[in-house]
């Protein structure tokens, strides 16, 4: 299969197709200040975007003990938990140009995200995307190891029924990048979310994306040469 054309085309949720992660950093980077853990916000988005939550706070918790010498998790998962919902369901919006760009594909399609399935849900029903992808629409909740494990991109091309070299992946995280690597994918990085930092391109290329995308109108372009 050349990596000009592809069978199917397999989205992330977050920082693709909706600007959820710059909420989430805001989110998170404030509660974990509270708790008396301070992070560069580059270093925190690149170490931490696009990995599950149960891995998310597991690492929290381990850096709590390590660098504070206490347990953090019992006051930072609540808080976190009560504003992401708050902030998803108040200020959420799409990446500009996403609907009408995934409307147009006609290659089959999924989304794969680390997100719990219930706010992966409620995220795309909030843009308007759930009824273009569902049933397609694959959580963390769906694996036993998610990004950067190969398991759920595996997972959704099975569901799909296309073999995992036809698959393209657009990824704007490096967990993700390296999943989607693992599963013998092809992967576009993509720097379109509100999150990303002038560096943020070149660290995707250096996890393995395969070219980057800095919108939807150029997703549509690319996408439309090798339909």
């Amino acid at each position: 299969m050349s990596r000009s054309t592809f069978s199917a085309i397999i989205f992330d949720c977050d920082g693709v197709l909706v600007d959820s992660e710059i909420l989430a950093l805001e989110i998170e980077i404030a509660v974990l200040a509270e708790a008396g853990l301070h992070y560069d916000k580059a270093e925190f988005a690149a170490r931490f975007t696009g990995m599950s939550m149960p891995r998310f706070y597991a690492e929290l918790e381990a850096d709590g003990l390590a660098r504070l010498g206490r347990s953090i998790r019992d006051v930072i998962e609540g808080p976190m938990k009560t504003r992401y919902r708050e902030a998803f369901d108040t200020r959420l919006t799409e990446i500009a140009g996403a609907l009408e760009a995934i409307r147009a594909v006609t290659h089959p399609k999924a989304v794969a995200s680390s997100s719990g399935a219930e706010a992966l849900e409620r995220k795309l029903r909030r843009v308007g995307h759930w009824p273009h992808f569902a049933p397609h629409v694959y959580s963390a909740d769906h694996v036993k190891e998610a990004k950067p494990a190969p398991d759920l991109f595996l997972h959704a091309a099975e569901a799909l029924l296309v073999a995992p070299a036809e698959c393209l992946v657009l990824e704007d995280s490096i967990n993700g990048v390296m999943a989607a690597k693992a599963a013998g994918m092809c992967v576009w990085g993509f720097t379109a979310g509100g999150h990303m930092d002038a560096a943020a391109g070149e660290r995707l290329v250096k996890a393995g994306a395969e070219r980057l995308i800095s919108s939807w109108p150029e997703f549509s372009a690319e996408i439309g040469k090798i339909a």
